[in-house]
């Protein structure tokens, strides 16, 4: 595997784990203001969190 293409698997997943963490906090944040399970920021944190483990998940060959 040459630099180049371990340097981009690198970044996709450190930009993945970045999405998941991002979505976490959002979901955080979102409860602890006090919104619902349905407030905005819960939906889209818990959107952006499914997709960064997604990411992670298909970066690290998924199923197998």
């Amino acid at each position: 595997m040459g630099a180049v293409q371990r340097a981009y698997l690198a970044s996709t997943r450190m930009l993945s784990a970045l999405l998941l963490l991002l979505g976490v906090a959002m979901v955080v944040t979102a409860l602890a203001r006090g919104g619902g399970a349905l407030a905005l920021g819960v939906v889209i944190g818990a959107t952006f969190a499914v997709l960064g483990a997604a990411r992670l998940w298909l970066a690290r060959g998924g199923a197998r």
